[in-house]
């Protein structure tokens, strides 16, 4: 788990950024949250990794972020920088899809955005592709992006939520109902949403 300090001085030096950063870019099994003061204002965005406490300070940039990832969990430095062109990719869909209606673009978008192979953040990439396709039409590539969302992250419940879909546009109403059923396991709070109801 990563926690990344939203206090008053770490906001100022670009802490919520970090924190959206690294939520985009993380493993998925590797959550990230924002907390309170780690105790070295000045020094920050500070960040901490547990459950063995590791600090890291001067966490402001996108490369120090992906710095970061490197250090925690390996692999090629270039996978976490294409980890960050993913996610601007991922960003620029948001854009496009559902703000805008424009599920093709962002299909594109998101096309490119895997096709980086990203280290970390791809399960949210087929998630939100799967949403873009399920608009589009494009029923059985819309599930078989939300199982692979899932293969990549089982306890993910909004991959779960497209997947529910998917089913539901294919007249499958006992298998959504239990990938629905699965989200709301995962996370009750999903059942008192509106988007939900």
């Amino acid at each position: 788990e990563i926690r990344v300090c939203v206090n008053r001085t770490c906001r100022r030096q670009g802490s919520m950024q970090t924190l959206e950063i690294l939520s985009g870019i993380a493993p998925p099994n590797v959550s990230v949250k924002s907390c309170g003061c780690l105790g070295r204002c000045g020094a920050g965005p500070n960040l901490v990794v547990l459950p063995q406490p590791t600090f890291f300070a001067h966490c402001g940039t996108p490369a120090r972020a992906a710095h970061t990832m490197f250090i925690l969990f390996g692999g090629h430095p270039d996978s976490w920088t294409n980890s960050l062109a993913a996610l601007a990719f991922r960003k620029r869909a948001e854009d496009e899809f559902p703000s805008n209606n424009n599920a093709s673009q962002a299909e594109l978008l998101l096309s490119q955005a895997i096709n980086l192979k990203p280290a970390g953040g791809i399960h949210g990439l087929y998630k939100d592709r799967s949403a873009a396709r399920l608009v589009l039409g494009n029923i059985s590539e819309a599930l078989e992006d939300a199982k692979e969302a899932l293969t990549l992250a089982p306890k993910y419940p909004e991959a779960y939520i497209c997947q529910g879909d998917a089913l539901m546009a294919l007249d499958q109403f006992d298998a959504a109902e239990k990938s629905y059923a699965m989200a709301v396991d995962l996370d009750p709070s999903i059942y008192r949403s509106k988007k939900f109801k």
